[in-house]
């Protein structure tokens, strides 16, 4: 019997449901029945004692329901009371006892107070009043009508250049579009100057690559062809692919500087490259 103990003991434990003392565990178990036997039993006696009541004395618990339904009935009288005096409600039978004592036309007025509610709204809002009089225009607590809009246009500006960021590198040769002002022409020289000069001269007129002052063009004169053109480079005239290393923000502004460059006629130019293109003519 031990032996059977034992097992069951260390079954137990090893499931993770066990004390790891069988004769707490056994104790545990006899605890629980006990509590459930005790439990059906009380359910059992109550439901057998409520038909003897039922059958051997149905004049009890006639008394209990009567008793019910009195407490019951008192209970909807207080709500309803209560509601009238929120409400201001008085019965037809009071009516005579509310009658002022004059009369226009043989019209007869009733001296009804004003409701509980509508006089609780309106201290409520006369708190209301003070409260915010305090926060907004005494103590300055709470932003008014300017400080809201200030705050707003603050915001509003803010979500405009994050969504102007987000968008600046949304570009390419289909939507880049001519841009001459100063600020991105003297970002995109600066980006000219960084890596351009070496093959374009400093001011463009040249070397390596072709001369980028002139009308003459050899891949397209256009925004977009000059953006295409550097984004894609010219590999067999050694021109490097420079999308791996500008971002498309970048390649437009330097592609917008280049077209700056149209007449300024500097010196020591590079023969005309490539096609003429009227468009760009200088007026000179």
């Amino acid at each position: 019997m031990n032996n059977l103990l034992l097992q069951i003991n260390n079954a137990t434990s090893e499931r993770g449901w066990g004390s790891g003392n069988i004769h707490q565990d056994v104790l545990l178990i006899s605890l629980i029945i006990v509590v459930l036997t005790v439990l059906i039993a009380a359910i059992v006696l109550n439901k057998a004692f409520k038909t003897i009541v039922h059958v051997m004395m149905p004049e009890i618990e006639a008394a209990a329901k009567a008793a019910t339904k009195a407490k019951q009935k008192e209970k909807r009288a207080h709500l309803k009371q209560w509601w009238n005096n929120v409400m201001g409600l008085r019965p037809l039978s009071e009516e005579e006892d509310l009658v002022i004592d004059h009369a226009y036309d043989d019209i007869r007025e009733l001296d009804n107070p004003t409701p509980a509610w509508f006089m609780g709204l309106f201290y409520a809002t006369m708190v209301f009043g003070v409260v915010y009089l305090s926060v907004y225009h005494v103590f300055g607590w709470g932003m008014n009508q300017d400080d809201e809009y200030k705050k707003e246009m603050r915001v509003a500006e803010q979500e405009r250049k994050a969504y102007l960021a987000s968008q600046v590198d949304n570009v390419d040769e289909n939507s880049v579009e001519v841009d001459k002002s100063p600020e991105v022409l003297a970002e995109g020289k600066a980006i000219f100057d960084q890596n351009c000069i070496a093959c374009h001269g400093a001011v463009g007129e040249g070397g390596i690559g072709p001369n980028l002052t002139d009308n003459y063009w050899l891949h397209g004169a256009s925004i977009k062809d000059v953006f295409k053109t550097i984004k894609r480079g010219v590999p067999d005239k050694g021109m490097i692919a420079w999308e791996q290393q500008l971002s498309p923000s970048k390649i437009a502004q330097v592609a917008n500087y280049i077209l700056s460059l149209q007449g300024t006629n500097p010196p020591n130019a590079k023969a005309p490259q490539g096609d003429l293109n009227e468009q760009h003519q200088s007026p000179n």
